[in-house]
């Protein structure tokens, strides 16, 4: 089945929640702005990665935008006045998970995004806070702060400069130049690029493939690297040591060596 992300039901919320199997699919919806990003959609976005961490049921998020553009940006006319006003507190949202992972926690399951057309700014950093990405080999990379007068403040000084190398963050952080699928993927910014129409259904395909893996070992996998990128292998490494018994002590650890010794494919519950 193609997923049609041009298709976006219940127009009047600036983003949509669909549920697919263990995998939630979440779509930013003003296709008439190119995606900006205003005070609402940022609310609802955070309330969309809360349904993702906190329901049992969902494994893995799909993040995506309707229409030709993944986002133009932040609807700086909106956010830019609220952000000078009360700082971090404007954007946080709110919510329990911030898909930044900046004012909150990051939600603590992975998030595939899917990303076409104009992806300017938070775009890119919601592409850093993101586990894998699958772009469009039309896409347009934009972080341009600088440009504004201002800097970026979703996560791309602090992810960009360790995950893509110093020189090709800044080259795109401190210039403001856009750039394309082909630069985006040397640098590492994303994993794969496919042509528009099939960015979203590729995205959904990785998704459901992870969905099927053991939900303690990829959230478990995940906290684990995230602690690394955070603080570093000596704190990694006493998280590994605290999570590993936990783990291996599940039942899901037993059904992986029953389905082994079987020779079937593993069901996992989560548990």
């Amino acid at each position: 089945m193609t997923f049609r992300c041009g298709m976006s039901p219940g127009m009047s919320s600036p983003v949509t929640i669909e549920r697919d199997g263990a995998v939630l699919l979440i779509g930013l919806n003003r296709p008439e702005k190119r995606n900006a990003v205003n005070l609402a959609t940022i609310a609802a976005l955070g309330k969309a990665y809360e349904q993702l961490g906190d329901d049992p049921d969902l494994r893995c998020g799909v993040l995506f935008g309707h229409g030709e553009h993944f986002s133009a940006g932040l609807d700086l006319a909106e956010v830019g006045p609220a952000v000078a006003e009360q700082g971090p507190a404007a954007i946080a949202g709110g919510t329990k998970y911030d898909p930044f992972g900046i004012w909150a926690p990051q939600v603590p399951k992975p998030v595939v995004m899917a990303v076409s057309g104009i992806a300017y700014t938070l775009s890119i950093e919601l592409a850093l806070a993101s586990d894998v990405v699958v772009a469009t080999n039309t896409v347009r990379f934009r972080q341009l702060e600088v440009g504004r007068g201002i800097l970026p403040f979703g996560g791309a000084t602090l992810r960009a400069p360790a995950r893509l190398g110093w020189g090709n963050a800044m080259r795109f952080l401190l210039t403001a130049e856009e750039f394309g699928a082909d630069e985006a993927l040397r640098i590492g910014l994303v994993q794969e690029v496919v042509e528009f129409g099939k960015h979203v259904d590729r995205a959904r395909s990785l998704a459901h493939l992870i969905a099927k893996q053991a939900p303690i070992g990829v959230q478990g996998t995940l906290a684990n690297a995230r602690v690394f990128e955070a603080k570093g292998p000596e704190a990694a490494n006493a998280h590994l040591k605290e999570l590993l018994g936990r783990v291996m002590q599940s039942e899901d650890a037993v059904e992986g060596m029953m389905s082994f010794v079987e020779r079937r494919e593993a069901v996992f519950k989560g548990k």
